[in-house]
């Protein structure tokens, strides 16, 4: 028999390495996706520890731990609500005007239309109507199970919501004791390097949260200013779904920005529409020239088709939760293999900078 070849045998151990970590991989998201709703609730509580950590312990100089973690809590959750119902005031003043200008132009878009060069058989959006309703009719028993479901959804959501509170309290309190507590359990051999990547991870994922929330927030307020200057109803409303959007890198902003176009075409007409289609150049622009480059340098280093892959690979995986969460995850999984190989080249534990790598407070 002949001998096998150096390269056939460094292929076959890399290969089966490669399997092992795939199923571990697969292991991992599969024990997720059983349990999804307390990966996303512990997410969620990540988050909003990401955001409140710096006000937490500023109100932490001059009050109790405890009354500090409640006041920063209580008051996000006050203004967000206060956000909320602005929204919804804004909807309900405006929804018997908004139902008139759409029918309007859902008028003028069925004539404009039935003109060159599209030349559309005058018949066919009403046709189109009368079988969106006789399907409506038909399958009523549908839609009510569907809005039962809806319903049981909703009692999920505010039971992930609620336990992300209860996380966050909680990590907001004592989050550093606890990291401390679960690396002392650790063998020796292991402890420094896990330290090391859990500073590297929290670095990278609070300054991801910071940076994506200013820059959805900047977004957001581009865009509910120019639709309202430009006219067109539910600003407020939209420039909302903007900021929710931008949590989705590259996809998000153009899909709620299209939203607004065609708010915009049935309400105004298609000069108007025309002018945000623009706009979503625009910010696009801005977005991926300006904002990234100087918010979330430090905090993201992927390339833009690393991003869009995650994003695409995420939505496959687990929808929105999935594409939403896809950046952030592939973000911390570098900054953590970067922290470990700057360790390795520098023996004496200090990274190039000068700064210790197993410092959670390094990077700010």
């Amino acid at each position: 028999m002949p001998p096998v070849s150096a390269f056939l045998r460094t292929a076959a151990s890399y290969a089966w390495r490669l399997l092992v970590v795939g199923a571990a991989v697969y292991a991992l998201f599969a024990l997720l996706g059983r349990f999804h709703e307390i990966a996303v609730a512990l997410f969620l509580g990540l988050v909003v520890t990401a955001l409140l950590w710096w006000p937490t312990r500023r109100l932490g100089r001059v009050l109790p731990r405890s009354v500090s973690v409640a006041v920063s809590l209580f008051g996000s959750a006050l203004l967000l609500l206060g956000v909320l119902t602005l929204v919804g005031e804004a909807v309900a003043g405006e929804s018997t005007t908004l139902a008139r200008e759409f029918r309007e132009g859902l008028a003028s878009i069925e004539a404009y239309l039935e003109r060159p060069p599209f030349r559309l058989n005058p018949h066919a959006l009403s046709d189109i109507q009368a079988r969106l309703g006789a399907y409506l009719s038909s399958h009523r028993s549908t839609v009510l199970s569907t809005a039962v479901s809806g319903a049981g959804r909703l009692v999920h959501v505010l039971t992930v919501l609620a336990l992300a509170v209860f996380c966050s309290f909680f990590f907001l309190h004592g989050g550093d004791r606890q990291w401390s507590w679960f690396c002392a359990q650790l063998p020796p051999s292991v402890r420094a390097r896990v330290g090391i990547s859990g500073a590297a991870a929290w670095r990278t994922f609070t300054g991801y949260t910071r940076g994506i929330v200013l820059v959805a927030a900047t977004n957001a307020v581009l865009v509910g200013l120019a639709l309202y200057f430009l006219g067109v109803p539910l600003a407020v409303p939209l420039a909302l779904l903007e900021f929710f959007a931008a949590f989705i890198p590259l996809i998000g902003s153009p899909v709620a920005l299209a939203v607004a176009a065609v708010v915009a075409l049935a309400a105004k007409g298609p000069f108007v529409a025309g002018l945000v289609v623009a706009l979503i150049v625009v910010i696009g622009q801005i977005e991926g020239h300006l904002l990234h480059p100087l918010v979330m340098s430090r905090a993201v280093r992927l390339h833009p088709l690393v991003v869009a892959i995650s994003v695409v690979a995420g939505a496959i995986a687990a929808g929105v939760v999935g594409a939403v969460v896809a950046v952030p995850l592939v973000s911390v999984v570098w900054s953590v293999h970067t922290a470990l190989r700057d360790a390795r080249l520098a023996p004496d534990g200090v990274r190039p900078d000068g700064v210790r790598p197993d410092d959670p407070t390094a990077d700010g």
